[in-house]
């Protein structure tokens, strides 16, 4: 049974973490982490503030602590220091939770689950917080759920999944000048930038008295949750070498929040609240609701020790692969080869130039089905098969390409509607703002919460995907219902609804065809976060198909999702340069190789180079599935046109194999490049690509040797523990 914790202090250790739940100067209770080896250079808070003239009167406060949950209902006033519209911690409710003790533990938590129970009478609203230890050290899970005890309804505005309290601890003061913030930035097609900002740039300073808040909050609103910044947020004590960071497993709109509190900050985050994402929940007598889940860490050492234990906590609740997808098999996509114009010819043209090549998927992408005579592209909805294009039905199609030893995948875009289709004049079916039908660009969206929906794609998606024969399925969506959708409650909750619609129609689809392999695309790289990953098999990595920036993103992302779920494509054509070749092949080896471009007009010497690469791929590819990344060099500055190298260096989980992948962009200087590994004892070069119009790379003393030679070049590395 889970363990209820109640008021008095309660220090503990758990899963190498020191976790202490303790009670505050108004009557809650705050969580503090540290890891455990750390536990004998804690810190008590300094008493006053000594030497300031401002303080001398005793009117600067040391300590304003926060609450392991932060909850706000909509008739709450707000606590003093000119809070309104910029955070909404601190309400009444969140400063008037007191301990319960006494409370049974919700049964369907494991053992193991760390409950904490509080309650505000006046409110009527019974808070559970909740931690969970993941099968990784160093790392937990964490979600609220609150419940209406009173007998009134409950307007709910806000509510934290995570808040982590009395950052830093190594510190007797307020830390000036040691705390970093770290987010990761994302923009279309260049997704994953890291931003590393000292906590004074963003004048998260405490002011002279420390009774104000100064806050941070950011975040996405709408359905692509990885706009602007990935849902990640650290911070780092760089003296003491401690990190605290957390990940949001949410596909909606969601916010963070960086809070000086005197001399203390907090990290917290969860749903956006109602100023931020426009969400407010009514709860009924008897009622509850649960925040989605957050994964959180603590480590000694650096950035890329925080992420790394993230990203193995994800993949620890990732379900059990499709049997295909157990040695990372490599994909073709033929999007970038007819963009937008497949047909049963043309597939089959490439299925048989691609055979020997070591691919396994093939991919049919838009364009497959019928479309208006004004469309060019993406212009779906009714789903109907296109017969000009494949005369034979699908099928035929499907089983040609089994038939040569292939499995074939199509393209939807199953959660909306385009114009020109008959769905699109369904508008009692679609989702609604203020009582007009919600139109974004070129779409309409499904209610995914509406069964005649759900009848509606059981019979245009599910049986059409049964009876085909596909074994993968990538599912895009190219935009964003934004702040929501009409909701009796609010447009925030009618967003939070089509998002536990769209997590139900995912699942609805792998209960039908079990052994499908699903791919989560979202114009490329905007729902790359844990609860999208663990609910398909890979992700499209970004939208940038052919840019050089490629690499970069590609080695980005490697602090924020298992390379293994990470499809990165390699777009080839035949007016390729052998480096500009290999510079695209390489590059996939950051994760998931998916082919596209013009492979069936390739020479032969082209197509000797693509085998060559995936031969090596697929004998690395334990590596990528299971290691560690240590990374190497910087990402450049500007990822348009970058200037230097990068790369990674990932070490098998038996520690005796290393993959090792750099890019070279635009050259800084024309001397050959040395590039230190970080591995130890005596290590053999066993097998190498480059474009091999110099020389190839070469190893010795932990050094990996890179000759002078042209710009934009890719390098891949096979080393072995001798």
């Amino acid at each position: 049974m889970p363990e209820v914790t109640v008021s008095e202090s309660s220090a503990r250790e758990i899963n190498g973490l020191h976790i202490d739940l303790a009670p505050t100067s108004h009557g809650g209770i705050e969580l503090r982490l540290c890891p455990k080896s750390k536990v004998n250079e804690l810190i008590a808070r300094r008493a006053k503030i000594d030497g300031r003239p401002e303080c001398l009167a005793g009117h600067a406060q040391v300590v304003k602590p926060d609450s392991i949950v932060q909850v706000k209902l909509a008739q709450d006033p707000m606590d003093f220091g000119f809070l309104e519209g910029l955070t909404m911690q601190d309400s009444q409710t969140t400063l008037g939770l007191r301990p319960v003790e006494n409370v049974a533990a919700d049964s369907e938590h494991g053992d193991g689950v760390i409950v904490t129970c509080l309650e505000n009478k006046a409110s009527g609203l019974r808070v559970f917080h909740y931690m969970e230890p993941t099968p990784v050290e160093g790392t937990l899970r964490m979600w609220s759920k609150v419940v209406n005890v009173g007998d009134a309804p409950i307007e709910l505005e806000h509510l934290s999944s995570f808040v982590l309290s009395g950052l830093t601890p190594f510190a007797p003061d307020d830390a000036a000048g040691r705390l970093r913030l770290h987010r990761f930035q994302s923009w279309w097609s260049n997704e994953g930038k890291h931003e590393d900002t000292l906590l004074e740039d963003l004048h998260l300073v405490r002011n002279w008295q420390g009774n104000i808040l100064t806050n941070e909050r950011f975040g996405q609103v709408g359905t692509q949750p990885v706009r602007k910044y990935f849902p990640f947020v650290a911070l780092e004590d760089t003296e003491a070498g401690v990190l605290w960071g957390a990940q949001l497993a949410w596909a909606g709109s969601w916010q963070m929040e960086v809070t000086r509190r005197a001399d203390a900050v907090s990290l917290s985050g969860g749903l956006a609240d109602y100023e931020f994402g426009h969400w407010m929940k009514v709860l009924q007598p008897g009622e509850s609701f649960e925040s989605p889940k957050a994964h959180v860490a603590c480590v000694v050492g650096s950035i890329d020790d925080l992420t790394a234990k993230l990203v193995e906590a994800q993949e620890a609740f990732l379900p059990e692969p499709p049997e295909s997808e157990k040695d990372l098999p490599v994909i073709f996509n033929e999007w970038c080869t007819n963009w937008g114009s497949p047909s049963h010819d043309k597939t089959i043209a490439l299925a048989k130039r691609l055979q020997g090549t070591g691919v396994k998927y093939i991919v049919i992408d838009d364009g497959w089905a019928k479309r208006p005579p004004e469309a060019t592209m993406q212009s779906n909805g009714d789903w109907i098969l296109d017969n000009e294009k494949f005369p034979h039905g699908i099928q035929a199609t499907c089983e040609a390409i089994r038939e040569m030893g292939f499995i074939p995948g199509v393209w939807f875009e199953f959660e909306i509607c385009n114009p020109g289709s008959q769905a699109f004049a369904q508008t009692e079916h679609q989702l609604h703002r203020r009582g007009r039908v919600l139109t974004v660009g070129s779409r309409r969206f499904w209610n995914l919460n509406d069964p005649w929906v759900i009848d509606y794609l059981d019979h245009k998606l599910i049986r059409f995907l049964r009876d085909s024969g596909f074994g993968y399925l990538k599912v895009d969506y190219n935009d964003n219902i934004g702040m929501g959708c009409d909701h009796p409650d609010s447009l925030g909750e009618g967003c939070r609804q089509q998002v536990e619609g769209i997590y139900r129609q995912f699942k609805r689809v792998k209960e039908h065809v079990p052994e499908l392999v699903i791919e989560n695309c979202a114009s490329g790289g905007h729902r790359l976060e844990p609860s999208m990953m663990a609910l398909t098999s890979m992700s499209s990595f970004s939208d940038a198909h052919e840019s050089t920036n490629i690499p970069i993103v590609a080695r980005q992302l490697h602090y924020l999702l298992p390379p293994r779920q990470s499809q990165i494509w390699a777009v080839l054509h035949p007016s390729d340069s052998a480096e500009r070749l290999v510079y695209s092949l390489t590059a996939t080896f950051y994760g998931r190789m998916c082919l596209s471009g013009a492979v069936h007009e390739l020479s032969d010497a082209q197509m000797d180079t693509v085998r060559e690469a995936v031969a090596l791929y697929r004998k690395v590819s334990p590596i990528i599935k299971e290691g560690k990344t240590h990374f190497l060099g910087e990402a450049p500055q500007c990822w348009r046109d970058p200037v230097g190298w990068s790369g990674i260096c990932r070490v098998s989980k038996d520690g005796q194999q290393a993959l090792v992948v750099i890019h070279e962009y635009e050259r800084i200087n024309t001397e050959a490049l040395s590039v230190e590994l970080p591995i130890q004892d005596d290590w053999k070069l066993t097998q190498a690509m480059a474009d091999q119009t110099t020389a190839t790379p070469s190893f010795a003393s932990q050094s990996l040797q890179l000759p002078a030679a042209k710009e934009f070049r890719g390098y891949v590395a096979l080393l072995e523990r001798q």
